[in-house]
């Protein structure tokens, strides 16, 4: 972590920066959407050369761009040599960065390269680890000067995200936003979803006349829906679960949850549920939108 003497490393003004390399197949590009879930603004591919006009954009976004992350990797190999001029310059103007450097060893790397049958991206003609060794050499001063180094050799996906968090989340626990979808099964399920709700246990209202017009989302739909027997009981008990669920996607890393609710035709039953479900999720400190699928199909 470096700061300029006389400068101030909390102006709000100046962004926080977060310099992400290593290893390709170490996990840059875990690295990048875990900081990305967690808030920051993340560039791949920065040739280093531009980081300092990256953060002097974010300077002036009045806030809006607070923290950077700039993935440099093999790809800009050529702008190696104008990385310490950038990093000087950064220096000089009061901005707090880090540098995460992610390492796996030779054996780790190979097997990630040939499960997903691509070339390391400087083998040439050689073979992987021919590729492996040119990078090690290429990396060696950025992996010296870096601030955390991490080596993923033994990580998965899950436990690298949940280093991350600890380095970067701060006391805050990470956030984790919910979309909850309602639809209408002979429509065919959303692909999305990541967990699906059936709500044609319920009567359905498009069976009385006077509320078949109407969709969930009426105080006339709703209250019907919310006076049949078992309907505020299964809200009550899929919300306990759905905050148990919650602390495990968090914990393994996950930041994104769909929960489609069902019923026949996503008019009444499903839209109606999913409105209280996502009250219940929003009050329990889940950040919640709700989006109705098929409300407006006859």
């Amino acid at each position: 972590m470096s700061t300029a003497v006389g400068a101030s490393a909390d102006d709000p003004a100046i962004p926080e920066l977060v310099i992400i390399s290593g290893m390709s197949g170490a996990g840059r590009s875990t690295a990048a959407k875990c900081l990305e879930d967690l808030g920051w603004f993340v560039v791949d591919n920065l040739p280093p050369a531009l980081i300092p006009t990256m953060v002097d954009l974010g300077a002036r976004s009045q806030g809006n761009v607070a923290r950077i992350a700039a993935v440099v990797d093999v790809r800009g190999r050529r702008f190696f040599d104008n990385l310490k001029q950038s990093l000087a310059e950064l220096d000089a103007k009061g901005v707090t960065r880090r540098t995460v450097f992610l390492e796996a060893s030779d054996e780790s790397l190979v097997r990630r390269f040939e499960s997903v049958r691509r070339p390391h991206p400087l083998q040439g003609d050689g073979r992987i680890v021919d590729g492996i060794g040119a990078e090690r050499d290429l990396l060696r001063e950025l992996r010296g000067d870096a601030d955390l180094v991490i080596d993923t050799s033994s990580l998965n996906v899950h436990e690298l995200r949940a280093k991350l968090d600890a380095q970067f989340a701060g006391e805050e626990e990470p956030e984790l936003r919910a979309t909850v979808m309602s639809f209408g099964y002979k429509y065919g399920l959303p692909v999305d979803a990541d967990l699906v709700v059936d709500c044609r246990f319920l009567p359905n209202p498009h069976w009385v006349p006077e509320l078949r017009p109407f969709t969930g989302l009426s105080e006339e739909v709703a209250g019907y829906v919310f006076a049949q027997p078992g309907a505020k009981e299964f809200l009550d008990q899929y919300t306990e679960l759905l905050q148990l669920v919650a602390s495990g996607y968090r914990r393994e890393g996950k930041r994104y949850v769909t929960v489609a609710v069902g019923c026949t035709g996503g008019k009444h039953r499903s839209v109606a549920m999913s409105e209280r479900l996502a009250r219940r999720l929003f009050d329990g400190g889940i950040e919640t939108v709700v989006v109705h699928r098929d409300m407006g199909r006859e």
